[in-house]
């Protein structure tokens, strides 16, 4: 049973931490048209499919394309600095989170020079310069990997047998059902 309870818990925090990734990312483009002028039309956020922000106005493009990975980042580091100084329980989620945000986002730019796709793209477009994504990557990738470092046992992953607990279990599931609903439910057609 305990086995059990482990790999709901692993296959929920990956879940809820991959929606919630595009989530804050989406939310950063929101914030950046929002700061610069722009109207957004309509954000896709779906369980099954990538997450989009539609700008039916967009004055400062590069501006807004940069803030989706920008505050990807920021808002869940911030949110775990403010969890780790308030000794908030949770804050073990929200540093694989964060990590995971930092790693994703930065591998997305970093990586996406390549293939000019996604925001990369867009970026490369608009006159930034592949260096510039590379170096959010390379500040990005590490300090996700750091956040990430020594976790393991806090997720049951270590020879002394530590295990996830029914709550915990039971809390990210909730957790990752509850955003699944909300994003099917308000998801544009």
């Amino acid at each position: 049973m305990k086995r059990v309870l482990q790999l709901v818990f692993i296959v929920s925090t990956l879940g809820l931490t991959w929606l919630g990734m595009m989530i804050v990312h989406e939310l950063g483009h929101v914030i950046g048209a929002w700061m610069s002028g722009g109207n957004v039309e309509k954000v896709v956020l779906h369980p099954l499919s990538f997450s989009q922000t539609v700008l039916s106005h967009n004055p400062h493009p590069l501006f807004v394309v940069w803030s989706g990975p920008a505050f990807g980042v920021l808002i869940p580091f911030v949110l775990l600095v403010v969890m780790h100084f308030a000794k908030a329980p949770g804050t073990n989620l929200v540093r694989f989170f964060a990590g995971f945000c930092l790693i994703a986002n930065g591998a997305y730019l970093g990586l996406g020079v390549f293939d000019a796709v996604g925001d990369a793209g867009d970026m490369i477009e608009l006159g930034a310069s592949p260096w510039m994504l590379w170096l959010f990557g390379i500040v990005t990738l590490p300090t996700g990997f750091w956040l990430w470092h020594g976790l393991g046992p806090r997720f049951g992953l270590d020879a002394a047998g530590n295990r996830a607990t029914l709550r915990s279990a039971g809390v990210v599931t909730a957790l990752l059902v509850a955003v699944v609903i909300l994003e099917i439910m308000f998801s544009p057609t």
